[in-house]
């Protein structure tokens, strides 16, 4: 009984946390896909590149994919009168195209996503942090100035230029690890960085973003070396891949307490075996194999993990779905995240990691009781009785 209460609390803890890991993986991977692409190709050999519609025509015999959005980033220095200038991301972006895998409607605070030219000014899409820290509003000006430009403004000592836009749109975003980003048309971007008819990349989104590994290599194979390819997972993998390091890490250690119940099973079967010398010697006194008196034991190491797993299972999963449904167990902290409590996911290839390797540990720890116990001579256990 004691063995079997640790496998179960093992299990039903391990079953638990790599919910709350998997629940968490969910949320940061949600709030990064409302403005990642599924797929995004960039040029191998340079920082943008002219598409002379190869690529398209590659993309478009591909019935997986559902947007593809051309776009420009890039570094710029935005100036607002009164306020001190600050270096942000500049993505120039197809307003059509982008809206139709981007959630940034949603995420809009105050204007919209229009960033067509009004009274000769382009328009912009600011983040709420940035329009706080400039104490801009929609309608206001502002002005962007690429590194392209004061490069050339100091090599040909002539003055910078100064690209003006007019504020659009605000959008709220909970970013992760990296600064919000400013959205401007296309051609606008393209006259900022002085890339003329050239671009950076190609956003795709795909009907299913988990199909997302198979078309990349689809695609890496049709367009070659001269193309990088990378997936919604490979635009953040250092985030991706410490989370996914933290989960199985976490794994690993709560493993130790079903050890523990496994060094109970050890223990209480090597005393079976030797309380129960005489009743082995006489088994194999009438014709049992040693096979035959491991598999005894083996079966029961066996039926203590299946046991254990079973309940423990049940009771994790229960555990998680109390979690999910009513929120019983809320976050510190709550009012500053996007979340209240715990997030927990469910995942039926971790569950069942979880309930094999416990059972194959059960299994491993009988083993040495049943080597014992094959080895006991029937002449010795009489003679010592």
């Amino acid at each position: 009984m004691i063995s079997i209460a640790g496998v179960t609390v093992g299990t039903a803890l391990l079953i638990v946390v790599l919910s709350v890991f998997n629940g968490f993986f969910d949320i940061i991977k949600g709030m990064l896909l409302s403005s990642d692409p599924d797929l995004r190709i960039e040029s191998a050999e340079g920082r943008a590149f002219t598409d002379t519609g190869e690529l398209d025509s590659a993309l478009a015999d591909i019935p997986e994919i559902s947007v593809r959005s051309p776009y420009i980033q890039g570094k710029a220095l935005v100036a607002h009168r009164g306020s001190r200038d600050q270096v942000v991301t500049v993505k120039g972006i197809d307003p059509e195209r982008f809206a139709q895998y981007a959630d940034l409607d949603a995420l809009l605070t105050a204007g919209g996503l229009d960033l067509e030219v009004r009274d000769q000014k382009p328009g912009i899409l600011i983040s709420d942090p940035l329009a706080r820290s400039l104490r801009l509003n929609t309608g206001d000006e502002l002005s962007l100035l690429s590194a392209s430009g004061m490069q050339r403004a100091l090599t040909q000592f002539t003055g910078p230029r100064i690209s003006r836009f007019e504020v659009r749109g605000i959008y709220s975003l909970q970013q992760v690890i990296e600064d919000p980003v400013i959205y401007i048309d296309i051609q606008a971007a393209q006259r900022l960085f002085d890339l003329r008819n050239q671009i950076s990349g190609v956003d795709i989104s795909l009907h299913n973003h988990e199909k997302a590994e198979a078309v990349k290599a689809k695609l890496q194979k049709q367009l070659g070396d001269q193309y990088n390819v990378m997936t919604w997972y490979d635009l953040q993998r250092p985030l991706y891949d410490v989370m996914n390091l933290e989960k199985w890490g976490a794994y690993f250690i709560l493993m130790i307490i079903v050890l523990v119940a496994v060094l109970n099973i050890v223990g209480s079967l090597t005393m079976i075996v030797i309380q129960k010398q005489r009743d082995i010697g006489l088994l194999r006194s009438i014709g049992f194999r040693k096979n035959d008196i491991k598999k005894i034991f083996l079966r029961q190491g066996l039926y203590i993990g299946l046991i254990g797993c079973l309940i423990g299972g049940g009771l994790g999963l229960l555990l998680a779905f109390l979690q999910d449904r009513y929120e019983m167990v809320k976050l510190a902290g709550a009012e500053s995240f996007i979340i209240s409590a715990y997030p927990v996911q469910i995942l039926w290839p971790d569950v069942v990691f979880v309930l094999g390797g416990s059972l194959l540990l059960c299994i491993a720890a009988s083993w040495y009781p049943a080597v014992r116990a094959a080895s006991i001579q029937p002449a010795d256990a009489v003679r010592n009785e």
